[in-house]
């Protein structure tokens, strides 16, 4: 089992496309790597495998060693020990652009490689970024996960009720796959200006808190629109700093520290 060096296992998830799971999970990953955790980060969104960008490894190969797949490392590792690696299907595309156009039983079938083929090591954590939906790719992953006993799911939805409406949906699907939930973190809560740094509501906000509430889940955090984080996320290049040392300075860096103290709270109580 390729998992057997992984001390936890937390699932990224969402009933809504479009709430920033990858840009959660990136997050996440990144915070919990300035503490001083090993991380790993397994993309199965197959037709938006987005988390190469986001660390900008997109131009990184996947190796074969002699027991499976070899993440790709993401920079070098922190001065107190933290380090990201991750996998994603982008790594295996000849081009950024390509579609992947699969049936369900290609798509099951690709997600049970990645769970039993990958060679993590010893790792902290292994976040994994799910697609939207409660498709075939969530339900082999649950399946698949039942031999791994995950430690849960973070729910990422948005603060309008049309968002919260459809996360409800994967709530009620964790529910029914036995997937316990860790805690909710409703994103693009608010908009923060680039001049003054005021944070508007522009979606509403308050919608996941609500929505945590009414589940009896744990409410993890509101994390606001920050066009300086995009802009970070997509001006990197490998002369300036490290990605988890550049996030260091970044607005949301004290949003997802608490967020992620939650986090780690929960899965060692």
């Amino acid at each position: 089992m390729s998992l057997e060096g992984v001390k936890h296992v937390i699932l990224v998830l969402s009933g809504k496309g479009g709430v920033g799971k990858s840009s959660v999970t990136t997050q996440m990953a990144l915070s919990l790597a300035r503490r001083g955790h090993r991380v790993g980060v397994l993309d199965i969104d197959l037709t938006g495998p987005n988390i190469p960008r986001m660390f900008n490894v997109e131009d990184k190969k996947v190796t074969q060693g002699a027991r499976g797949w070899i993440p790709v490392p993401v920079g070098t590792a922190t001065e107190n020990g933290g380090s990201i690696c991750c996998m994603s299907l982008g790594f295996l595309l000849r081009d950024r652009g390509d579609s992947v156009v699969w049936r369900g039983p290609k798509k099951t079938a690709m997600v049970r490689q990645f769970m039993t083929d990958v060679v993590w090591g010893e790792l902290d954590y292994l976040l994994i970024d799910t697609p939207p939906g409660t498709s075939d790719e969530h339900i082999s992953l649950a399946e698949q996960m039942r031999t791994v006993n995950p430690d849960g799911a973070v729910i990422v939805t948005t603060p309008q009720a049309i968002s919260t409406a459809d996360v409800r949906k994967e709530i009620n699907f964790c529910t029914k796959v036995g997937i316990n939930i860790l805690g909710v973190v409703e994103n693009m809560s608010g908009f923060v200006c680039p001049h003054c740094s005021e944070c508007t509501n522009v979606f509403s906000s308050g919608g996941g808190k609500t929505m945590a509430e009414q589940f009896s889940v744990e409410f993890f955090g509101a994390v606001p629109i920050d066009p300086s984080f995009n802009l970070m996320i997509e001006s990197q290049s490998s002369e300036e700093a490290p990605l988890v040392e550049q996030y260091g300075k970044s607005k949301l860096e004290p949003i997802f520290k608490d967020i992620t103290e939650k986090l780690v709270a929960k899965v060692n109580s």
